[in-house]
């Protein structure tokens, strides 16, 4: 029988540096995986972390990782060429399937920006796919965005926009809220639209209420839970939310099953 908490060694092929707290690590996988879905990385002696997918190619994954703790504190302190373990992915993610032929809306914020970063990318370059296509992330400041290059690729779409919460000397785009913007969105017939709202769980509670406002319904509307998920096969109990485990029925669900989902 395999051993489903084995890790396999990943070798790190590039490292992308965003913020003073925020990088992306692109590592060696090759095998299925989902945007939305999540690996553990871990180092020897320093344990475990649960890391979001950020982006997918061919024979690699990106993950997003924010120095926070022992485990991502030591990764930092690794380099292009190096290796850490991986176990996963585990959840399940967001079925770009489901969008196509829709109108879909993202919105996100802060660090949920990377759980989406490849919904964006696809959607971004495959429009005709969809009856229409918005995305609005936000950033508390100008010094906190995430993907600087994707967002200016992703910007020749004129239904993508970037807002701070907080402007600086020198910032010239957006500045609010990402729920000042979801009136604006076009929304064609509410009846064929899907969204996604990805973020902090203040925003997420505000951002689909706003589009509860608007008529989209609530079948129509996925979230994702950032939880602290450990084992990732829904043994522990770390991540469990009523009777569900984020790491196995999450990290991505539909609003009108999750709603009433608490600690």
């Amino acid at each position: 029988m395999d051993n489903l908490y084995k890790p396999f060694l990943s070798k790190i092929r590039k490292i992308t540096k965003h913020t003073e707290l925020e990088y992306t690590f692109q590592t060696e996988y090759d095998g299925p995986v989902k945007p939305g879905q999540f690996f553990e990385v871990s180092i020897p002696k320093y344990g475990e972390a649960p890391i979001s997918v950020s982006g997918i190619g061919d024979g690699w994954v990106d993950l997003t990782i924010r120095r926070v703790g022992k485990v991502t504190n030591e990764l930092f302190e690794g380099s292009k060429g190096k290796n850490f373990f991986m176990r996963g992915p585990y959840g399940n993610g967001f079925d770009l399937a489901l969008y196509k032929g829709k109108q879909l809306i993202v919105v996100a914020g802060g660090t949920g920006v990377a759980a989406v970063r490849a919904v964006i990318d696809y959607f971004s370059k495959n429009i005709d796919q969809t009856k229409g296509f918005s995305a609005v992330v936000g950033f508390r400041s100008p010094a906190d965005i995430l993907f600087a290059e994707d967002i200016k690729r992703w910007s020749e779409n004129k239904d993508f926009l970037l807002t701070v919460d907080n402007a600086s000397e020198g910032y010239t785009s957006n500045v609010g809220l990402v729920t000042d913007y979801i009136p604006d969105i076009t929304i064609s017939d509410a009846e064929n639209v899907q969204v996604i709202v990805v973020g902090p769980p203040a925003m997420m509670n505000a951002c689909v209420a706003a589009f509860l406002k608007r008529g989209i319904s609530e079948r129509s509307i996925w979230i994702s839970y950032e939880r602290r998920m450990s084992c990732g096969l829904g043994k522990c109990g770390h991540c469990r939310m009523s009777s569900k485990y984020v790491c196995l029925d999450g990290p991505v669900f539909n609003y009108a099953d999750s709603k009433a989902m608490v600690d």
